[in-house]
């Protein structure tokens, strides 16, 4: 059983994770949202297998019919479902010659935009390797069977002519896409064109005039509906905002401790990243100005590999090479909950749509109190006649009451005048 840590803490409300290890795991984490409850690993998928390592993953989550993407190591590209793990199809990433250990995917982005049809289940996906070849392909799997699943490259083109792609990201409108990496600026694709729209100037030389490239390894966009601004990490541990309406060169640009930046994500407000290091540490800034917010207390005893903010609750995860991970409030930046999953992670979604028992029993338990009163309006109609029977015998006693209490009266002023009579 993976082991679990625990702090004071109202604990975890109901989430649904899934984690991806260099095993080729997948691993679905959840919390019922209990009082104090640790989240557990409740499903595993695959079996270990160094060579199925997962190198990146995207999750297309809606509520009907949700997908998953998944791309390993050996080349191969799986689209799953999220919900039950079964496959759906399997296709490999056959865009270069080159082994897939020299070109491996750096990046894929599982499109959500497109909706299914009734006749044909299809989906579009985008993918990036290492020496810069992407493409977008339309993959149909309605059949059950492999031998009819068609797949389709739309489009095929050259992010870099040299260097290696180390990251690359999809904006929230999924018309625009970010490459950057080794010896390759941070540049801005339109998807639609697939053309280059923009591409950031190298850095100045130093005091010494010493020209040093930039290593970009994690960017991130700021909104979904913006994508002129955005966030990149690089190697020197430096953090950079661009905005592509400005300038070429970075706006803001502030250092992180001493260790590369290994990981990035925005907050839903458009003006705070997350920010991760080799080292295990996590902070907070606002990107406006570059100011430190807070750093998340109980630091990772490895490098930070993913961070994930859950698009509902105030909270954010992250996973590394320690084999954690954790759970994080937002508000607070204590840590809620870890869980140990035994392998090195190389990422963390969350699946926004799942409901825990608590909501569940709370619905329960509403509908049942509205069913009781329900019942006690037409209990209440039903002996409304009833009492009024009882009512008009209480009143018919109260009358016989009445006149007992009258004759009673006159039996007494008879005695009383009887005596009166017997004085005199």
């Amino acid at each position: 059983m993976p082991r679990t840590t625990k702090v004071d803490c109202p604990g975890c409300p109901p989430l649904r994770a899934l984690t991806f290890d260099v095993l080729g795991l997948v691993k679905v984490i959840q919390a019922q949202g209990k009082d104090s409850e640790i989240p557990k690993v409740v499903e595993r998928w695959g079996e270990p297998d160094y060579s199925k390592s997962v190198l990146a993953a995207s999750l297309v989550d809606r509520k009907f019919d949700p997908l998953l993407a998944v791309a390993r190591k050996n080349g191969l590209i799986e689209v799953l479902n999220p919900l039950n793990g079964n496959l759906h199809v399997a296709i490999s990433d056959n865009t270069d010659t080159s082994p897939p250990k020299d070109d491996a995917i750096i990046g894929m982005h599982l499109f959500a935009k497109d909706e299914l049809a009734l006749a044909s289940r299809r989906c579009t996906l985008l993918s990036c390797t290492k020496k810069g070849n992407a493409s977008m392909r339309s993959i149909d799997f309605s059949s059950s069977s492999s031998e009819d699943i068609s797949t389709n490259i739309v489009k095929t083109w050259k992010v870099c002519g040299s260097g290696d792609v180390l990251c690359s990201k999809v904006d929230g409108s999924e018309t625009h896409a970010l490459f950057g990496g080794k010896g390759v600026e941070v540049n801005t694709w339109n998807l639609e064109q697939c053309t280059k729209i923009w591409t950031a100037k190298a850095p100045k030389k130093n005091s010494l005039g010493i020209f040093t490239p930039t290593c970009f390894t994690s960017v991130t966009f700021l909104s979904k509906d913006d994508h002129r601004k955005f966030a990149a990490g690089t190697s020197s541990h430096q953090v950079r905002l661009y905005d592509i309406s400005a300038q070429k060169r970075p706006v803001i640009s502030f250092d992180f401790r001493e260790t590369p930046i290994k990981a990035l994500a925005e907050d839903v407000d458009g003006n705070t990243i997350f920010v991760g290091n080799a080292t295990g540490d996590l902070a907070s800034f606002d990107i406006r100005n570059g100011k430190l917010l807070g750093c998340f207390l109980g630091k990772c005893s490895g490098s930070i590999r993913s961070i994930a903010r859950h698009p509902e609750f105030p909270i954010i995860a992250s996973c590394g090479l320690d084999s954690y991970v954790r759970f994080w409030d937002i508000k607070t930046r204590q840590l809620l909950s870890a869980v140990f999953l035994k392998q090195h992670l190389n990422g963390v979604v969350f699946d926004s749509h799942f409901v825990g028992e608590a909501d569940t029993t709370h619905s329960a338990v509403d509908s049942i109190q509205q069913d009781i009163e329900i019942s006690q309006t037409f209990s209440e109609e039903e002996h409304t006649p009833q009492k009024r029977k009882k009512a008009s015998k209480e009143d018919g006693e109260g009358k016989k009451r009445k006149g007992a209490s009258k004759e009673n009266k006159k039996c007494k002023k008879k005695s009383h005048g009887e005596t009166e009579s017997k004085q005199r």
